[in-house]
């Protein structure tokens, strides 16, 4: 019995040519997709699929607060990023929200097949930098870690998700909008942000976080 997959992905397209490659294999078969959370959620309700894929940048929504939902509600299904988020600075955040796995939107075709099978195994899937990375930051001296990563691990999820929006090019009042919150928060959290990560200004702020989108 083939193994049932759904995706969830903004960009039409890309299921389209990932649904392809996924069912090019015999032991995978493509059920559904969807382009936001909430047909997301709807769709996994129906299909009861066995994986789900998950980007984490859906337009104005957040993949990460998604794969949450996903392991609440549905926690026999197992979940796999595959984003062009940087890994090593979100595959520790989404294993610890309930995924099983992390992959980058431009990686081989054989290893997004080979990610597939080791989750449905019920192993973690890391590309062999972030498995080392991993390892030595639970391992090594604070002093020792890099910079970058311990300075992403310290943000709130929340932070995290101003951090990003901030890097796609959005201002105070985009990000409140997309964010239901008010723009006196999100200025909040802009602060908390630039004391966290020492920005000594909101253009340095914005340097970084368009690098860490990269």
């Amino acid at each position: 019995m083939k193994h049932k997959i759904v995706i969830i992905d903004d960009h039409i397209i890309f299921i389209q040519g990932l649904s392809l490659l996924i069912e090019s294999d015999k032991d995978f078969s493509v059920t559904g997709s969807a382009t936001n959370s909430h047909d997301g959620l709807e769709l996994i309700k129906q299909q009861k699929p066995d994986l789900v894929i998950v980007d984490l940048n859906l337009g104005d929504e957040d993949g990460l607060e998604l794969i949450k939902s996903i392991s609440v509600k549905f926690p026999k299904t197992k979940v796999l990023v595959l984003s062009m988020m940087q890994e090593r600075y979100y595959s520790e955040r989404c294993l610890a929200a309930g995924a099983k796995g992390y992959v980058m939107k431009d990686a081989a075709a054989d290893t997004v097949i080979r990610a597939l099978k080791t989750v449905l195994e019920g192993k973690i899937w890391l590309s062999e930098d972030e498995q080392k990375r991993y390892i030595d930051s639970h391992f090594k001296e604070p002093q020792q870690k890099q910079d970058s990563k311990s300075l992403m691990d310290s943000l709130s999820d929340r932070q995290l998700q101003i951090m990003r929006l901030i890097g796609q090019g959005n201002g105070t009042l985009e990000i409140a909008q997309m964010l239901s919150i008010s723009t006196k928060t999100v200025d909040a959290h802009k602060e908390q942000l630039k004391k966290k990560l020492n920005c000594s200004t909101s253009q340095e702020l914005l340097r970084l976080a368009i690098s860490w989108n990269k």
